[in-house]
């Protein structure tokens, strides 16, 4: 049974696809640059989503012999491809748009501009769907789709602006090189886009890289410490994989204290950090006698 996550991706997919091929059509017939441009984008979209879905239906395998810390990792790894996509998207974007303004053309029909507010509409309701479910769940790769459909829904506006002055600017200023505003709107939209790429792909490469989230490291420290017995908490690293995090930690207990008090004390400040905080998973514990 699919996820609420794994449902939001499979919408996003169906949507993405009736949308692109909606502006492509549109932009083809009607001559907006812009539209064209927004298509590719879907695109891309689509494939994310695709990317996105496959990602979460592997992250919510359980852990297994070959993989004893889960497959959580599989999120992160679909929030770079995403990243990546949208890079790519706006690399097309902007090699046609220059194309198109070295090359004259008319303005595009004045109907496209339904189109784009049609778009423009239901991206920005997804985006809102996509990010609550992934909000709710702490999930990179579907903060990563909502983001996505944000970018979709940023380049419609970023169209819409284009194609306004393209279709009516030449005649409210009298300045006929407004026609080229269309692909203006384009290159500004890609711009937009890659902020949003690196957004996504940062946060990505660093959970695939360990990077150690400090401020949950130093929660951490400061919980253990509550406990009795505990002489001190030292090398405490938190890192995130998928939608939890693991810690590692040295516990630092009397030195005369027996293997099993020392054991038991180890699960009790395990117990004691995953209830203080929810988000983590797994707790490692090295014992290490305290010395003055």
């Amino acid at each position: 049974m699919a996820s609420p996550l794994q449902r939001n991706a499979i919408l996003g997919l169906v949507a993405s696809l009736g949308l692109a091929g909606a502006k492509l059509v549109a932009g083809v017939v009607g001559h907006s640059t812009a539209l064209v441009a927004d298509a590719v984008e879907s695109l891309a979209d689509s494939v994310g989503s695709i990317v996105v879905w496959q990602g979460l239906r592997v992250a919510d395998r359980p852990p297994d012999r070959d993989h004893p810390y889960g497959y959580g990792r599989a999120e992160a790894v679909a929030a770079l491809v995403v990243g990546g996509l949208l890079l790519l998207a706006a690399t097309l974007i902007v090699v046609k748009a220059f194309g198109e303004m070295m090359t004259p053309h008319q303005a595009p029909a004045a109907w496209t501009l339904l189109v784009l507010l049609v778009v423009l509409v239901v991206k920005e309701g997804l985006f809102r769907l996509v990010l609550q479910g992934a909000e709710e769940f702490a999930s990179d790769a579907a903060r990563a789709d909502a983001w996505h459909h944000r970018s979709d829904a940023i380049t419609s506006a970023a169209a819409l602006v284009g194609v306004t002055l393209a279709v009516w600017g030449p005649g409210w200023f009298g300045y006929e090189r407004l026609v080229l505003a269309d692909e203006a709107a384009a290159i500004l939209a890609s711009g937009i886009i890659v902020l949003t790429g690196v957004r996504l792909i940062r946060p990505a490469l660093g959970e695939l890289l360990d990077a150690v989230s400090h401020e949950l490291a130093a929660d951490v420290r400061r919980s253990a410490a509550q406990l009795p017995d505990v002489r001190l908490i030292e090398k405490v690293h938190a890192r995130k994989s998928g939608r939890g995090y693991h810690i590692d930690l040295h516990l630092h207990v009397p030195p005369d204290m027996d293997v099993r008090t020392a054991h038991a004390l180890a699960g009790k400040v395990k117990a004691h950090i995953r209830a203080q905080h929810p988000s983590v998973e797994q707790v490692l514990i090295h014992i290490e006698p305290a010395e003055e």
